[in-house]
């Protein structure tokens, strides 16, 4: 797979305890993601932030350890994270979403090396 130079790096700000039919919506985000054949994406987790509401979240606290920020950052070309966008508006209810223009760098995949015998 191949990613324009010009890329667009696509975050969301969500919390952990954030759901989507029944399952985390950061996993959710990913599959989609996935299901889409973007390039990739990765799930940051947080130990400490605060959003809309300023209401903090820390590991600090045990009482609100367990809905710590998330972030998802997804990186491809313009067209499909234009396809991704429509599901983030649907399955984010509360959050943050940015985008931004990236340039790529590098993007490689490790080759398999290993012959059949």
């Amino acid at each position: 797979m191949k990613i324009p130079e010009e890329g667009y790096l696509l975050r969301v700000f969500i919390g952990e305890s954030d759901q989507w039919h029944g399952k985390p919506l950061y996993e959710a985000i990913v599959l989609k993601a996935r299901e889409l054949h973007l390039a990739g994406a990765t799930v940051l987790r947080g130990p400490m932030g605060f959003g809309a509401n300023s209401r903090l979240h820390t590991a600090k606290i045990l009482r609100l350890s367990e809905d710590l920020p998330m972030v998802i950052e997804i990186v491809d070309g313009k067209d499909k994270i234009d396809q991704l966008m429509p599901h983030i508006d649907q399955m984010v209810e509360e959050g943050l979403v940015t985008l931004e223009r990236v340039q790529v760098i590098r993007y490689r995949a490790k080759s398999d090396t290993t012959k059949p015998s």
